[in-house]
């Protein structure tokens, strides 16, 4: 059976993640300094180990009020722990954010994503996306599609859920129960949706313990359970209709 839908995580999934350029440290400096004016006060890696220290408080703080699977809002972690950000224009913080994000790894469409995906749009599946992500996320996200001659439209937004927006991330389940009910309303159930992801823990068994058909995007075997296999077989199963 042909899938109506189709919700896809972002990392490793549809973006491809490569290391860090080899570069990093003086295209940070270089950021820095374009950007605030002035010589780094902090190393890319003072930067990470401040960050992490935010993130660990406040993901504690909301575990402590009974928030499963915290997320946090990175602009608003960096700013506090750059705090010369808050002097910067929204449109200027969130460059910086993007090209920091640009030194932590390189990113690039997954091979064959960009064709299945334009050939799902062209026979009406319904596209979503499903990710534990931040806003530069998607500016990636739109830079790798536009290799592809694709766009984020491609993507339904009410069937698109952004851990940063909630602040909660995958596996919580009310991620998933927002994806099933966004579906129901345009009557489709889980069962004619399929749900693609590389991790076991975060997509694939929570997705399947909602009533979602799954596929685990990996260029072999094992699949764990699941169908499986890289996004050119998956565009030929459901090109030919295949049962999951």
């Amino acid at each position: 059976m042909k899938p109506r839908a189709l919700i896809s995580d972002i990392y490793n999934t549809l973006l491809e993640i490569g290391p860090p350029p080899s570069d990093a440290t003086e295209r940070w400096e270089s950021l820095w300094e374009d950007t605030l004016a002035d010589p780094a006060r902090l190393t890319l890696e003072e930067f990470a180990a401040e960050c992490e220290k935010i993130i660990a408080r406040e993901h504690d703080v909301a575990i402590q009020v009974g928030v499963q699977h915290p997320e946090i809002y990175w602009p608003v972690v960096a700013t506090e722990a750059l705090p010369e950000l808050a002097r910067l224009a929204e449109s200027e913080r969130d460059e910086f954010l993007y090209r920091h994000a640009q030194l932590q790894r390189t990113v690039r469409l997954t091979p064959g994503a960009g064709e299945v995906l334009g050939k799902l749009e062209e026979t009406r599946v319904l596209l979503g996306l499903a990710s534990n992500c931040q806003p530069y996320t998607l500016r990636e996200l739109d830079a790798a599609l536009a290799t592809a001659k694709l766009s984020r439209a491609v993507f339904k937004p009410e069937l698109c859920f952004f851990s940063f927006a909630p602040v909660f991330s995958k596996p919580h389940p009310h991620a998933f129960r927002l994806l099933r009910a966004q579906l129901q309303a345009r009557g489709i159930s889980p069962a004619e949706t399929l749900f693609v992801g590389d991790r076991l823990d975060n997509d694939l068994e929570p997705a399947r313990a909602h009533g979602f058909q799954t596929w685990r995007l990996a260029v072999a075997p094992p699949f764990d359970g699941h169908a499986g296999g890289d996004w050119s077989v998956l565009g030929r199963r459901t090109a030919a209709g295949a049962v999951w």
